[in-house]
C-alpha cells in the first residue's frame, strides 16, 4: 500500500464520492478543552465512509471480472456502500449480513438492490460464508476492510482531511478515528503521512471490543474475546486486519477506548451542535476528543463521525438520556 494506489482512487472516485465537510462548533471546543474538528463522513453516500473503499474496489475490477458481481459481508455500512457501488455499475451484489444488524441498515441495503443473506454471528463464520457464496457463484469477493482498494478508498478521507486542515492554517494534530479492522484508520494513515507528516492518526474504538488498541501496545494482532455485538456494531471485528495492522503499527499513535455512553453522549452532542446524525459506532472518535482529554497531547485534534446509520429508537434513547435542551 502507498499514496499511488489512494491517489490512483482518488481519480476513480472524483464526482462520485462526496468530500465531506470538516466542521467545528465553539460548544464541543469548551467541552474537550481544546480545538476540535469534526470530517464529517456521516454526510457520504449511503450514510459513512464506507462508500469510499466500495466504489474504489468496484471500480478498480476490470470489466469483464465486474460484470460477473461482488459479494461482501458486513454488519451494514460496507453492505450498503457495496450495493450502491454495484448499482452505479449495473452489476448483481450480494450482501452477507448479521441476523442482528440493525433493521435500517438490512432495509436499506436491500433498496438498493442487493441480495442480502442473513447469518448467526455467535455461532456461524460470515467469511467461510462469503467465501462459499463467491464460490458456487463466480462473485468477486470485496472485504471491508483488509482489501488494497478498499484501504486506497478510504486513504481518500485523509486526502481530503489534509486538505481541509491545511486551508484553516492546522499543521499538527492528533487525527482519532472510529476503528473496526483498521480499514478507514489505516488509509487516512497512509494519506497523511504523505501530505501531513506532522499529524498522528489514533485509533478510537468501544469499550470490550478494544483489538486494535490491545494490539498496538502489545506489537501483535490481538483478537477481542467477547461476542461481536454491542451497541458499536458498526466497527466490532474479530481482530485488526493482516493488510491494516502493519501500516497502524508503522504510522499510528496509542488507541483511545471510550465506554457505550460517552458514544451516546458523543451522539446527542454532535446532533445538538452540529445537527449531525451520528452512530454509536460513528460517535466513538469524537466521544474520545471530548471525554478523553488527558491521553491527548495535541492542541488540536480532528476526529471522523464516520457513519450515520443509526436506528431511530437507539438515536432518541441517546437524545433522550444524554442531549441538552
Amino acid at each position: 500500500m502507498d499514496i499511488q494506489r489512494i491517489e490512483a482512487a482518488a481519480g476513480r472516485l472524483k464526482g462520485h464520492a462526496r468530500v465531506t465537510p470538516l466542521l467545528s462548533s465553539p460548544f464541543l471546543d469548551e467541552i474537550a478543552g481544546r480545538r476540535v474538528l469534526i470530517k464529517a463522513e456521516c454526510l457520504q453516500h449511503t450514510g459513512s465512509f464506507k462508500y469510499r473503499g466500495a466504489r474504489s474496489a468496484v471500480s478498480a475490477l476490470p470489466d469483464e471480472q465486474r460484470k460477473t458481481g461482488v459479494i461482501a459481508y458486513s454488519s451494514g455500512n460496507h453492505a450498503q456502500g457495496v450495493a450502491l457501488a454495484a448499482r452505479q455499475f449495473d452489476i448483481s451484489a450480494v450482501i452477507v449480513m448479521p441476523s442482528d444488524a440493525p433493521q435500517m441498515k438490512i432495509d436499506n441495503t436491500r433498496a438498493l438492490g442487493a441480495e442480502v443473506v442473513l447469518y448467526d454471528r455467535a455461532t456461524e463464520d460470515r467469511d467461510a460464508i462469503g467465501s462459499a457464496l463467491a464460490k458456487d457463484r463466480g462473485l468477486t469477493l470485496i472485504r471491508p476492510f483488509d482489501e488494497p482498494e478498499v484501504i486506497a478508498g478510504q486513504g481518500t478521507c485523509g486526502l481530503e482531511i489534509a486538505t481541509q486542515a491545511a486551508e484553516m492554517g492546522v499543521k499538527e494534530a492528533d487525527v482519532i478515528v472510529c476503528c473496526g479492522g483498521g480499514g478507514l484508520t489505516s488509509g487516512i494513515a497512509l494519506a497523511l503521512d504523505s501530505r501531513a507528516p506532522d499529524m498522528r492518526v489514533r485509533p478510537a474504538e468501544p469499550e470490550n471490543f478494544d483489538d486494535v488498541t490491545r494490539s498496538l501496545a502489545a506489537g501483535q494482532i490481538e483478537r477481542n474475546t467477547g461476542s461481536a455485538s454491542g451497541l458499536c456494531d458498526a466497527i466490532v471485528t474479530p481482530q485488526p486486519g493482516n493488510l491494516t495492522f502493519p501500516i497502524m503499527h508503522r504510522l499510528c499513535g496509542p488507541g483511545i477506548v471510550v465506554s457505550e455512553e460517552e458514544a451516546q453522549r458523543a451522539m446527542a452532542q454532535a446532533f445538538a451542535r452540529l445537527k449531525l446524525v451520528a452512530e454509536p459506532g460513528g460517535a466513538v472518535a469524537l466521544a474520545a476528543a471530548l471525554y478523553h482529554g488527558d491521553e491527548i497531547d495535541s492542541d488540536t485534534v480532528i476526529c471522523t463521525i464516520s457513519g450515520g446509520n443509526v436506528d431511530r429508537a437507539v438515536f432518541l434513547r441517546a437524545l433522550e438520556q444524554f442531549g441538552e435542551g
